[in-house]
């Protein structure tokens, strides 16, 4: 495998040296023991994008549920009240604290691209990427992990049977809700595509229209595709029934996905990538997710510099160069490990870490021309997460999507599910943005059974004084945000203050700081543009929902972020 010039001096050394938790070929090993305290908070928090989530949680503990039984019924609620960002038909990434044992896992949920994936299909006569192809229909989407995914965490740490975790997202479905703004907002701005496929429309315009505000809207078909996950686990989607009406709506609509694919599908448990920084543990996503290696990398750069004696103005130079520096090297390297060779080991080594650190200089941004480069757009803004921490101490972060705003917006016939459109994070034309401006490899290029890289972050930080479960959705924004919430924490922050943080992201390309209006004040700004930063306003991005722990006085906090008002983070 080659790499880079910048990375091929080091690389040697650093693979004899490396501590860090997986293999240079990307096979998992045992993560170090978890410094999590064995004091238990005796009572619960969760915070998600949505309040009929949060309270499906709730119900699932109040019968007796674990924190990953409550994960279950506020993943599945989602599904129903937020098919925007999450879905059945999606995937996830969970990292996971089973207290009793005192041990730290990672669920990986993620999709997997049909075995006849052809990458002329993404293709455009003139070989320039077909967006369409990528983003809308059956095409688009890979085989759905979700379902799997959930499954696997009911069975192996869950307290209650599926018909119990699943009974309020079947209950939803079923009984109808009152839609909040943004979904209706997403079905009004992709209307017309939804009007392209006759179970879409059925299912989101009933009439021919969206639904209109404060309509109670009812999902079915949804609810009987839960049900038969609730009966028969696995098999009530991948295979019978389900499994069949999947392919078949596939097929009519032009995609290629077959029953063995359905069958086929596997959620696995990986070892969670973790890094410490300023006597905190944090405990991360590792690949097929591109979020945890940069953010370790982001820490590991940024534990050279003693950012609270820093102004405003170069605490953020050496955040954005360190962001710039991370996200290059997820551009050269990531991809399924199942798959692909990556030098992990190198990555996240503090050695590496220390060499990239010596050429930022003090006072003047490094142009991302001076590194390896390709063109790229600005970064989305999709998908949902949440975070649980139960009165037994067990932690849940939980980061889910469908990839776009409304994935494909394909729905399959008889079945409620909206597909996903997960092949684009797949790097289809190599070198060319996906949709979220992010550049790929070959690491990343599709193929059968083959799961595409993702920026899900969901993280714990784990300190002696305080914990907390943090994520966000936000495509490439993810790991910047999550980033700068664990930095927020770590500065003393409540929950609250960590969500409603303004945030500012940088992703190597383009090479533009996005900047949330009111991060930095004039003279800060100021500052950073004679450092030759250029600043991009942007609208607010991010719904991140944290839950913290103060070990000090066993009192839990959780928080939704204001940026969506039916969001609920609450303690019971």
């Amino acid at each position: 495998m080659n790499f880079p010039l910048h990375s091929r001096a080091l690389l040697l050394a650093l693979m004899l040296t490396g501590s860090a938790a997986f293999a240079a070929d990307g096979a998992p090993k045992t993560a170090p023991a978890s410094t999590a305290p064995a004091v238990r908070p005796g009572h619960a928090g969760i915070a998600s994008a949505n309040f009929l989530a949060t309270n499906a949680g709730f119900e699932v503990l109040a019968k007796g549920g674990n924190a990953f039984d409550a994960a279950v019924a506020v993943a599945s609620t989602l599904s129903v009240v937020e098919p925007e960002s999450s879905g059945i038909g999606g995937g996830f990434m969970a990292t996971l604290h089973i207290a009793k044992d005192n041990r730290d896992v990672f669920i990986d949920a993620r999709e997997t691209a049909p075995m006849a994936v052809n990458p002329r299909d993404y293709l455009n006569p003139d070989g320039t990427p077909n967006r369409d192809a990528a983003l809308k229909g059956p095409l688009s989407a890979g085989i759905p992990g979700e379902p799997a995914g959930l499954v696997l965490l009911a069975k192996r740490y869950g307290r209650l049977p599926l018909s119990v975790s699943l009974a309020p997202a079947i209950r939803t479905a079923r009984d109808g809700f009152k839609p909040d703004s943004r979904l209706l907002g997403a079905i009004r701005e992709e209307q017309k595509n939804l009007e392209r496929w006759p179970a879409s429309a059925a299912k989101f315009l009933p009439n021919g229209q969206p639904p209109a505000d404060g309509e109670i809207w009812r999902d079915p078909e949804q609810a009987r595709t839960w049900e038969l996950i609730a009966e028969k686990g696995d098999a009530g989607f991948y295979h019978g029934e389900t499994a069949q009406k999947l392919v078949d709506a596939v097929h009519a609509a032009g995609g290629n996905w077959s029953l063995q694919d359905l069958a086929n599908y596997r959620a696995k448990e990986r070892a969670p990538i973790v890094v410490d920084y300023r006597g905190y543990r944090i405990v991360t996503a590792p690949p097929p997710s591109s979020g945890g290696v940069a953010i370790a990398e982001i820490l590991n750069i940024l534990r050279g510099y003693d950012l609270a004696k820093m102004d405003q103005a170069h605490r953020a130079h050496y955040i954005i160069e360190a962001m710039r520096r991370a996200f290059r090297d997820h551009n050269d390297y990531l991809g399924d490990p199942d798959f692909v060779k990556m030098p992990l080991d190198m990555l996240l080594s503090p050695f590496y870490a220390d060499g990239l650190r010596q050429n930022i200089l003090p006072d003047q941004a490094t142009p991302s021309s001076m590194l390896p480069h390709g063109p790229a757009h600005d970064p989305g803004m999709h998908t949902t997460h949440f975070s649980i921490i139960d009165k037994d101490g067990n932690m849940v972060g939980i980061t889910s999507t469908v990839n776009y705003v409304l994935g494909s917006t394909f729905v399959a016939k008889g079945t409620g599910v909206l597909l996903n459109d997960e092949m684009d994070d797949f790097a289809l034309v190599p070198d060319q943005p996906n949709v979220y401006g992010l550049l790929g490899s070959k690491a990343n290029a599709p193929q059968g059974g083959k799961r595409m890289l993702s920026s899900m972050s969901p993280s714990i930080v784990v300190g002696k004084d305080r914990s907390a479960v943090i994520g966000s959705p936000g495509g490439s924004t993810i790991i910047t945000q999550v980033l700068e919430g664990i930095l927020h924490f770590i500065d003393g922050d409540s929950a609250q203050q960590v969500a409603a943080a303004k945030r500012f992201h940088h992703q190597f390309l383009p090479d533009v700081v996005y900047v949330e209006d009111g991060v930095f004040d004039a003279a800060t700004s100021a500052e950073l543009k004679k450092m030759g930063y250029t600043l991009k306003p942007r609208e607010p991005w991010g719904y991140m929902n944290v839950v913290t722990w103060d070990h000090r006085d066993n009192k839990l906090d959780a928080a939704s972020d204001p940026r969506r008002p039916s969001g609920l983070g609450k303690v019971e």
